[in-house]
């Protein structure tokens, strides 16, 4: 089902047959995203995202959107810590228009002044937006307290001050810089044959500069003690975000802090939302999200929850951890994690489009598409005991990062409350 030829000049192509679908979905990828900024170049990889869809030399953004949208096709990006992709979906019959148009704006995009300037004042509109919505400001703020005074740290979009910073000049020696064949992978899922999508590549692959892969610079994890960043605002919700540093996506132990998590609080059957909500109802929302970088991870409890509630939220999270690095999960326990996570890994890959994200997002982090029946044989190679091990490493209080926008005007005694 997977096929992956490097090129020549260092472009890789990777595929997923789905003959049975009526589909194709493809992206182009870049291995560079909001960690290969210097503080200057703060949302310089989001800046650019943006001006991708602004026009290119055969295309205004309109035309852009009018060539997949008028065959009933989908065109979108994301950007990321570690890369950034341009994508779209539509009938399997309409893959060279989806080709054509992602081609033309990764590799011809005008980057225009006055497509710029009004693009810089969306971008900042879209920072606002999300700086009014206390449930995102958490999230922003504990990635400042995890990851502080260094790239993981600092919002993807960038800030105010930062996009205004980052001219014409700055943006096109960013792609210069990183948008080269060998930091490029193409990608296709669906109803489209490996060597059609090849060729495709071959016919533009001369227009790409060389390039280099971005190195990213080490993460700096030290801490000594539990950490705490509070905003006070006016809000009827204080929304908690507690953030543990775990481990990097290539560290073995990452398995077992996968199905740790399920157990914690990635779904209703969780313990932290069983405890939380169903028994006591303190919160109507809880849940627990890892994430996995080259060199570090986290793991993050989020919740919202009136004020006057939040020591005794912070007590039962704490004392779950502790439980959890205490008394490994029982039998049926481990189970229903595992299976939890079999059936969402199925279901994930049933589409196009997350097919497409699965291949690139194995080769540009492993090198590799490792295949969904492999994960599986390591989630169920993982013990009751290897889940306990991973909770004594990592559920620590040097390891622990707490966020709040909240009411609350001082975080007095909330640290004695992180005691593990």
């Amino acid at each position: 089902m997977y096929h992956v030829t490097r090129l020549s000049n260092g472009l890789t192509v990777a595929t997923a047959e789905m003959p049975h679908m009526a589909s194709v979905s493809l992206g182009f990828w870049a291995a560079v995203g909001s960690r290969a900024e210097i503080t200057a170049q703060n949302g310089a990889a989001h800046f650019i995202e943006h001006m991708l869809f602004k026009g290119t030399r055969h295309r205004s953004a309109k035309k852009i959107s009018q060539d997949i949208e008028g065959v009933g096709g989908y065109l979108n990006a994301f950007t990321a810590e570690e890369n950034t992709c341009f994508y779209s979906r539509a009938h399997h019959n309409h893959f060279a228009e989806l080709f054509s148009v992602l081609a033309d704006m990764y590799l011809q995009s005008l980057f225009a002044p006055a497509e710029l300037s009004k693009e810089r004042d969306v971008i900042k509109e879209e920072v606002s937006m999300y700086m009014d919505q206390p449930a995102q400001r958490v999230q922003e703020l504990l990635n400042e307290t995890l990851w502080p005074n260094q790239p993981l740290g600092r919002p993807i979009t960038g800030t105010h001050r930062s996009i205004d910073r980052l001219d014409r000049r700055a943006l096109l020696a960013f792609v210069h810089a990183h948008y080269g064949a060998h930091s490029t992978l193409i990608t296709a899922a669906g109803h489209v044959k490996h060597a059609e999508v090849v060729r495709a590549v071959k016919r533009i692959a001369a227009r790409f500069p060389a390039g280099k892969r971005p190195v990213f610079t080490p993460a700096d994890a030290r801490q000594s003690a539990p950490r705490i960043k509070l905003i006070t605002r006016k809000t009827e919700q204080t929304q908690l975000a507690l953030g543990i540093r775990t481990c990097s996506r290539h560290d073995d132990r990452r398995h077992a802090l996968r199905l740790l998590n399920v157990i914690l609080g990635e779904n209703m059957s969780s313990r932290l939302f069983q405890i939380v909500r169903e028994d006591r109802g303190l919160a109507y929302s809880i849940y627990s999200t890892p994430s996995f970088f080259d060199d570090v991870g986290d793991l993050v409890i989020s919740a919202g929850l009136e004020a006057e509630k939040l020591p005794q939220v912070l007590r039962l999270i704490t004392r779950e951890m502790r439980r959890l690095a205490e008394t490994p999960p029982s039998a049926a326990e481990l189970r229903r994690a595992r299976d939890y996570l079999f059936g969402q890994l199925d279901l994930s890959l049933e589409g196009t489009e997350n097919q497409m994200n699965w291949i690139g997002e194995q080769l540009l982090g492993y090198g590799q598409i490792i295949p969904p029946a492999t994960v599986k044989e390591r989630y169920a190679a993982v013990t009751a005991a290897q889940i306990r091990d991973a909770a004594r490493d990592f559920f620590r209080p040097e390891r622990l990062n707490l966020a709040l926008v909240s009411p609350l005007k001082s975080d007095a005694g909330l640290a004695r409350l992180l005691a593990l």
